[in-house]
Order: structure tokens, then sequence, then C-alpha cells
């Protein structure tokens, strides 16, 4: 308990700026402030502020420190809560990754409905097209399309399908007309996202016993490494572009875009995937709002037989 007496003292003098106003607020005078931290750092062999006259300031291995220790007293506090509330207490930040165009087009509605439901609950929502590293970033969850291969220390529970259709604007369809085959596609433009292990110029499709590829030629299409250009590009009449239905599904309801070879099934569909730390505590917050993306991925995914294009699957 001596320790984890010092540990709240080394937070609040860093959230403070001060290690006398810190021992004030827990009830401690400047000496044993002073003494109580000089005995952490020892045991720590690790000097975690660089101290003057007039301030405090952390060193690179006291912000390291921090960070655990901030999540460290959140999950002990969280478990004060639920004990002496009797319930599951939500209440808390969230730290979240996922993808730009999910995150824009769908996660941050969701999470102000989240946000009716539990109001002291806060969110830190980054937004990457690239995986994120959720040892090194204090990430809580990340949703992904697909699953890490070979990640030991991560969790990943299946959220939903994920769909991938081609799509174009009505503007481009009108102009250039509309293939009725994959094979057409050499007669269109077409937009590329491009992720670290190179451009997604492959595409394959099926319809029933039938199997059709098509390689986009990059010198002739639009690439780009953001998700959410790729659907501003294709909205805008640049051509037609390969997205998930959880990027587009507010674009195909109001018209934006249109589904092209709908009866052609794209052959490679990566399911979302919630990521955790496999060895992390996770606080009722993050279990309150995997039980709701649970619940409304199940709900829109219900309702996508009736996009246009899909009414028939």
């Amino acid at each position: 308990m001596d320790r984890l007496g010092d540990i709240r003292l080394f937070v609040e003098a860093a959230r403070l700026g001060s290690l006398s106003a810190a021992g004030r607020q827990l009830g401690l005078t400047p000496a044993a402030a002073s003494a109580r931290l000089a005995k952490l750092e020892a045991s720590l062999a690790t000097r975690l502020f660089e101290r003057t006259t007039r301030q405090l300031r952390l060193t690179e291995e006291g912000r390291m420190y921090l960070r655990h220790c901030m999540r460290a007293l959140q999950a002990l506090d969280d478990a004060d809560a639920e004990l002496q509330a009797g319930r599951t207490v939500v209440r808390g930040k969230i730290r979240i990754s996922t993808t730009s165009d999910f995150g824009r087009n769908v996660l941050m509605g969701w999470l102000d409905e989240f946000n009716a439901r539990y109001p002291e609950v806060t969110f830190a929502l980054s937004l990457a097209d690239s995986v994120s590293n959720l040892l090194h970033d204090d990430i809580d969850l990340a949703i992904r399309f697909g699953a890490p291969r070979e990640d030991t220390s991560l969790i990943a529970r299946p959220l939903a399908t994920n769909r991938r259709v081609l799509v174009a604007s009505p503007a481009y369809l009108t102009q250039y007309g509309e293939p009725v085959a994959p094979s057409d596609l050499s007669r269109f433009h077409c937009i590329v996202l491009t992720i670290a292990s190179g451009p997604l110029n492959e595409w394959r499709f099926v319809r029933g016993d039938e199997t059709a590829d098509y390689t986009v030629p990059l010198e002739t299409s639009r690439e780009t490494n953001d998700g959410a250009v790729t659907r501003i590009w294709a909205v805008d009449g640049y051509g037609i572009a390969l997205k998930s239905l959880w990027d587009i599904d507010a674009d195909l309801r109001a018209g934006r875009l249109r589904i092209v070879l709908p009866e052609w099934r794209y052959a490679w569909d990566t399911p979302l995937h919630a990521l955790f730390h496999r060895n992390r505590y996770r606080p009722p917050r993050v279990r309150a709002l995997l039980d709701f993306l649970i619940e409304r991925f199940a709900q829109v995914e219900h309702d996508w037989s009736a996009l246009p294009g899909l009414e028939h699957e």
C-alpha cells in the first residue's frame, strides 16, 4: 500500500506540475512528499522528474512510467467503484483506434449514441488506415478489418462481416456507362487503395461457380493510402472503387454512390474484429462499449438487404 501511495503521489505531481501541491492534495507535508518520491525513484533505480527550484519536468522514463501508472490507477478505481456500487459503473475514458472511413462515417455517430446512454464516458479516437501497435499506442480497443495472424499478445473478437463492393457515382456511370462483367473494368477508370504491404489492385470476383480476376493498371488509376480519399474520389466521379459497405452505407442510401456489378461478389472479404491486449484489464466502460457495438453491427447488417443493388441477395 505504501508503494501505491507513492505512485498516486507521482501521478498527482505530474498532473499538477508541483510536488508540494501534490503532497497537499494527499495530506502530506512538502518534506514527506519529497521523501516518498525519492523512495519511489530509488526503488525503480530511475529518475522520474528533472527538478529545479521553479519547475518539475518529467524525464523520458517518467513519461513512460506515468502512462502505465495512470492505467493501473484507473483500473483500481474502476474495481473500487464497481464493488462499492454493487453494480457495473460505466465511466472514464476509452481510447479507440480504427480506420479513417469507418471512424468518420460510422463509429463517430455510434459513439454519440453510446454517450447518450453513458454520459460519464469520454473518448480518445485515433483514425489511421495502418494497424495501430496496441502495445505502444496506449489503445483500449482497436476495430480493424481482419485479425492479426501471429500476434499472441492480442485477442481478436469477431464483430461483423465485411462485404466489399465496387461502387461509382451515378454521374460517372451516366457519362461512361456501366460494366457488365469484371473483364469490362479495363474500359473504366479505377481508384486503388494502397496499404503498407502495397497497392490493393488485384481484384477477384465470384458468381456461382465462376471466378474472375482483374488487375487494376496502376499507371492509369488514382491511388491513395487513405480510405476516406478513395470514397471521396468515387463520390466525386473519378472512377470505380472497391469499398467496404461499412464505409459507404450512407452514400448508397443517399444516392451518392451506386453498386457496380452487383451479381458478382468480391472474393476476399475480411471480417471486422475488435482487438484487445490479452493481459490488460478491460474495465466496465470498455465491456459496455463492446456490447453496444455488437448490437449496432448486427442491426446494420440486417438492414443491408434493402440497399440498392443488394435487394435480391
